[in-house]
């Protein structure tokens, strides 16, 4: 069993001190660093992490907000976890600790799923007024292909992610997508929608 700490910053030029210092507190022999903002997916120190990590090896981060950008992103991280058998555990967030089999942590994650649940049918409920609307102003172009030349199983990889009802690894696996590259699909894909909807900002 490995104990890894993982520490992040949004910005090149902020300090990852507090992080260390807290980490190697906590006994981390290694302490995996990345200066990446927790609004992308795209965070490639994070992802060598979680294919590092073995059966009974610990995650240590000072505060969940530098693991995962949402609770959505959390739970699905959670979810990856327990399948490989690796826990996670919180310094800041003191109730969340997957090493402990404490009833009020799980009974936590139990609330935050179904508040995630309701976040993406909100998601769904929006993108679907979205899309009325763009058809009502003829901007509406129909689905993008489910599947592209270059990248077969992308478009369907990405389609599973936004469901939110399964893991990273379960998709990589059913649509054979590496995770390396589904990760930059997905990137490339927010880039995309961020690049849209100035657009259609700048039309209106």
């Amino acid at each position: 069993m490995l104990k890894y700490g993982y520490a992040r910053v949004s910005c090149v030029d902020q300090n990852l001190d507090r992080q260390r210092s807290s980490l190697k507190e906590e006994g981390c022999e290694m302490i995996w660093e990345e200066k990446m903002s927790g609004a992308t997916t795209n965070r490639p120190v994070l992802h060598d992490l979680l294919d590092k990590v073995s059966k009974g090896d610990i995650i240590v981060v000072q505060s969940l907000d530098r693991i995962s950008r949402s609770t959505v992103d959390l739970l699905q991280l959670v979810d990856e976890l327990k399948d490989q058998s690796v826990s996670l555990r919180s310094i800041k967030d003191s109730w969340f600790d997957m090493t402990d089999e404490n009833p009020f942590s799980g009974f936590l994650l139990t609330v935050m799923s179904g508040l995630s649940e309701y976040e993406r049918k909100m998601i769904r409920m929006r993108q679907q007024e979205g899309i009325k609307q763009a058809k009502f102003k003829g901007k509406f172009k129909g689905r993008v292909k489910k599947y592209t030349e270059k990248h077969p199983g992308m478009n369907h990889a990405i389609e599973l992610y936004e469901k939110g009802d399964r893991t990273v690894k379960e998709i990589c696996a059913i649509t054979k997508v590496g995770r390396s590259s589904f990760y930059r699909g997905l990137k490339k894909r927010e880039e995309q929608q961020y690049v849209s909807g100035k657009k259609e900002k700048m039309t209106w």
